[in-house]
C-alpha cells in the first residue's frame, strides 16, 4: 500500500530529527527522554531515592531517565496500557490505570512509601478531529490528577503533558487550587508545530480530613 503524503512527510521528519538520532545514539527509547532531561536540568524535580510513578510510560523513555536519577534507593513504578520492556530496577503495570485493577496494582507496588512525584507525558491516539481529540486529551489529564492527587504526600510534585484548547484554563484552576505553585514549561525538544506543553505542579497541599 502507497504511503499518503502526510505519512511520508511524518516518517521523512522523523529520521531526520536530530533528537530521534541521539535517542538512537544515547541509548534512549524515544525522544521524549529529552524533554524530561529538559525539565530536570532546570526544574530538579527527580533526586535519588524517590518514589515516582510514571503514566502512559511505553516505550520507556521517562522511565529509563528517572530510574537513572532516582537510582537503587528509589522507586518507580510504570504503567501503560500498552506492553513496555523491561528496565532494570522498574515496576511496570501494564493496564489502564483509570481502572480500579490497575489502581489497586499500582498502590500495591508503591507499599508504605510516600509518593513524591507523578509524571506523565499520555496522549490519546489523535483522530485528526481536533475538538474531539482536545477533549480526550483533557480527559486523560483529569484522570491523572485524580490519580497524583490521590497518591502524592503533602509537598509532593506533578508533572503532565497537556494540549492547549477547550478545557484547559479550567483544568489550571483546579491544579492551582490543589499545588503551591504551577508552571508551564516547553522543551525545545517539543517540536514547534507541536501545541503541547508540560504543566509542572509544585507541592502539594495537604489534605484537610476534616473538611
Amino acid at each position: 500500500m502507497a504511503r499518503s503524503k502526510s505519512s511520508q512527510r511524518w516518517l521523512t521528519e522523523h529520521f531526520n530529527d536530530p533528537f530521534v538520532k541521539m535517542a538512537h545514539k544515547d541509548g534512549y527509547r524515544s525522544r521524549a527522554s529529552y524533554k524530561l532531561l529538559e525539565i530536570q536540568e532546570k526544574d530538579r524535580i527527580l533526586r535519588p531515592g524517590m518514589t515516582v510513578i510514571d503514566l502512559g510510560s511505553t516505550p520507556g523513555g521517562w522511565s529509563q531517565v528517572t530510574s537513572r536519577v532516582v537510582g537503587d534507593d528509589g522507586t518507580l513504578i510504570a504503567s501503560d496500557i500498552l506492553p513496555m520492556d523491561s528496565i532494570a530496577g522498574v515496576t511496570f503495570i501494564e493496564g489502564d490505570f483509570t481502572e480500579q485493577s490497575v489502581f489497586d496494582e499500582i498502590i500495591a507496588a508503591v507499599g508504605n512509601k510516600p509518593v513524591d512525584l507523578v509524571i506523565s507525558d499520555m496522549a490519546p491516539n489523535m483522530s485528526g478531529i481536533r475538538i474531539a481529540d482536545q477533549a480526550s486529551a483533557m480527559y486523560l489529564c483529569e484522570l491523572a490528577l485524580d490519580l497524583a492527587s490521590k497518591v502524592l504526600r503533602p509537598g509532593g510534585d506533578f508533572l503532565i503533558k497537556i494540549f492547549h484548547g477547550e478545557g484547559f484554563d479550567e483544568y489550571l484552576r483546579d491544579v492551582r487550587g490543589r499545588f503551591e505553585k504551577v508552571q508551564m514549561r516547553k522543551p525545545s525538544s517539543s517540536r514547534d508545530r507541536s501545541r503541547e506543553q508540560y504543566l509542572l505542579a509544585r507541592g502539594m497541599h495537604a489534605v484537610d480530613d476534616d473538611a
